[in-house]
């Protein structure tokens, strides 16, 4: 085949997920002075973004403005989107083959990771993710139910960004949720709530925990909540005091310990809700009938395990009352049909971000992924830029190779004409505009950045009417 890549014969490169690792792919492709392309980026819903819009808690609006960046992108002459296009219902990965010379996967981990323990599935225990979504009126878990008006004590299990948001939310101030962009349907459950505690488990110490600095350090700003950590569960072990007291310890842990020290230095000042911060503490059994009624915690101590501090269970137990679990674990990745998956990593099978044909074959020709389905959900929303350039650089050097797909039909109007022989109501970037330009005054008469959207067919209609319009 001509080599892609000038302006006769531009490289055609789809992207299939538009959050932030599909964005900052985009970005790095159309930003190379060598290279003549064209990016055309799919989502599964008409709205782009990611995570950025339903997963980052409503009430971090400056995280949310990153989006600006992705605004200056998506203006950038050869990018198009498509909006409420789902790989396998609309196209399939043979089509992207037929169209484009590279086809680069970042539809992220959105499915979460399992505990495993007895009582998993009783009503009252939820992914954290059914619940970050319901919240972030993300159109799959828009009719999930979550009542709050009957719950006491909530558990939330895990010791990430997501657990901290979690217990955030349900600890909130009324006033503080309506100033954010939180859906309709949730402020309604979170005012009516009578949560008064929230306890935090994490298996491993406050040296180990996976939450950001800001992340844990908010949690002491909260007017409504007491901050309530036991001394005795942070005192550090051996191994995990030398290395915090160490040249080599990461800034962020050791800053997280110290706020930590100070959240268990304080006295509580009785406010309405008390947030508990537990470590060393894992969940082993859910209890209850029709539905959650309790939990039994196990205690956990930190082995050295060539030279990873890793929690092993002493065989010590507790029974916690709780109407609420949040199992906020960890994300996993969704096979994609036909390309290959790594299953003990819950990612797609790839070197680089090269996907590869099995652990020990050759790079599948054109085909590569970037962001959590790479690498698994680990980082903050920059470590995606990081990790779309990698990406991107080795595609470009595939590009001066030429070990390319070469499509038949690679002309930028063939998808549109396939689409439409499908049905496919898609949604160009001038259709998401308009859908946020609704959703922004909606919110305006309340003082709340937007108010979002929480049915497909609903965005739909403001993207057609508005577009029209």
């Amino acid at each position: 085949m001509a080599r892609p890549g000038t302006e006769d014969s531009p490289l055609r490169v789809a992207i299939i997920g538009a959050g932030p690792a599909g964005f900052y792919a985009a970005e790095q492709i159309l930003k190379d002075a060598e290279t003549h392309a064209q990016v055309d980026l799919f989502d599964r819903l008409p709205t782009p973004y990611g995570l950025v819009r339903g997963g980052v808690a409503p009430d971090h609006p400056k995280i949310k403005s990153v989006t600006r960046v992705y605004e200056r992108t998506a203006a950038k002459e050869g990018f198009r989107f498509f909006g409420n296009v789902e790989v396998g219902r609309d196209l399939a990965v043979r089509d992207f083959e037929r169209h484009y010379h590279a086809i680069i996967y970042t539809f992220g981990a959105e499915a979460d990771r399992e505990l495993g323990i007895p009582g998993e599935d009783l009503p009252g225990s939820h992914a954290a993710t059914a619940f970050v979504g319901w919240y972030n009126a993300h159109p799959d878990y828009a009719d999930r139910d979550f009542r709050l008006d009957d719950v006491k004590r909530a558990v939330v299990i895990g010791n990430g960004n997501v657990a901290m948001d979690v217990g955030r939310m349900l600890a909130l101030d009324h006033d503080e949720l309506r100033r954010t962009d939180v859906a309709d349907h949730a402020i309604d459950r979170l005012e009516a709530s009578t949560v008064e505690e929230i306890v935090i488990l994490g298996r491993r110490g406050p040296a180990q925990a996976a939450y950001t600095n800001p992340e844990i350090r908010e949690m002491g700003e909260l007017e409504e909540a007491d901050v309530i950590v036991d001394p005795a569960e942070i005192e550090l072990d051996p191994a995990s005091r030398a290395y915090i007291e160490s040249e080599e310890a990461d800034k962020t842990a050791r800053n997280n310990v110290e706020i930590v020290n100070g959240f268990a230095a304080n006295e509580p000042d009785g406010r309405p809700k008390r947030l508990v911060m537990r470590f060393l503490a894992s969940p082993v059994e859910i209890r209850g009938g029709d539905r959650v009624e309790s939990i039994v915690i196990g205690r956990n101590e930190l082995i050295d395990d060539d030279g990873t501090l890793r929690a092993r269970d002493t065989g010590e137990r507790e029974e916690l009352s709780c109407d609420l679990v949040l199992r906020s674990v960890g994300y996993t990745g969704i096979p994609l049909r036909g390309i290959p998956f790594d299953e003990k990593r819950g990612t797609i099978l790839n070197q680089n971000g090269r996907v590869l044909e099995s652990h020990e074959g050759d790079h599948r020709t054109g085909h590569y992924t970037a962001g959590w389905i790479k690498r698994g959900p680990s980082g903050v929303i920059g470590t995606n830029k990081k990790c779309a350039k990698e990406t991107v650089d080795h595609l470009l050097d595939d590009v001066g190779t030429g070990s390319l797909l070469d499509p038949p039909d690679p002309e930028p109007a063939a998808i549109e004409t396939l689409l439409a022989e499908r049905g496919a109501d898609f949604v160009t970037f001038a259709g998401w505009q308009a859908i946020d330009r609704v959703e922004v005054g909606r919110g305006e008469p309340h003082g709340r950045p937007r108010v979002k959207f929480v049915r497909v067919e609903e965005m739909l209609d403001a993207a057609t009417e508005t577009a029209s319009g």
